[in-house]
């Protein structure tokens, strides 16, 4: 089993490594994706992300239960993107801040019991200014501490800059 953890900023590259990172392994794969086209410009990106990754892999999406689903999985190899997006849907959904840690700690056990490589994409949001409102200090902390959690069960973290992947120990 390998559990890689690819994060970033916007647009740094994430998806595309992760991809890349699942690709390189030569082992099926599964797509698993959080985001919800609330918009035009969320369908947009949406579409564009399906366009950029292999025709043959299967895609599941999964807004809220990504342990359940990723755990039916018949691929070896699974990218889950994203866990950014996966917890403000949890957020939106009225999920208190313990619940949300509890899933995560749902998707990473599941994560690990399936064998394998998953690759879970995240975005770093914590190296900007301090939010000037309670619900995105709440979000940017959240994730800052799923995201902890998925570094720490991980084999592999990467940090994308610019389209550079950094290797973190």
């Amino acid at each position: 089993m390998t559990l890689v953890v690819v994060t970033g900023g916007a647009r740094s590259g994430k998806s595309a490594f992760a991809e890349r990172r699942a690709l390189d392994s030569g082992l099926p794969v599964t797509y698993l994706a959080t985001a919800q086209a609330f918009d035009e410009e969320m369908a947009a990106r949406i579409a564009r992300h399906q366009r950029d990754r292999p025709a043959d892999w299967p895609t599941v999406e999964e807004p809220l239960e990504v342990a359940r689903a990723l755990a039916a999985f018949p691929t070896p190899a699974a990218v889950l993107d994203c866990l950014s997006l996966w917890v403000s849907n949890l957020m939106l959904a009225g999920w208190p801040d313990e619940a949300v840690l509890s899933a995560a700690d749902a998707l990473l056990a599941a994560a690990q019991a399936r064998g394998g490589l998953t690759v879970l994409v995240t975005n770093e949001v914590g190296f900007g200014i301090v939010p000037e409102n309670a619900l995105a200090r709440r979000y940017r902390d959240l994730l800052g501490w799923v995201n902890q959690r998925a570094a720490a069960a991980s084999d592999e973290v990467w940090l994308l800059v610019s389209g550079r992947p950094l290797r973190l120990p």
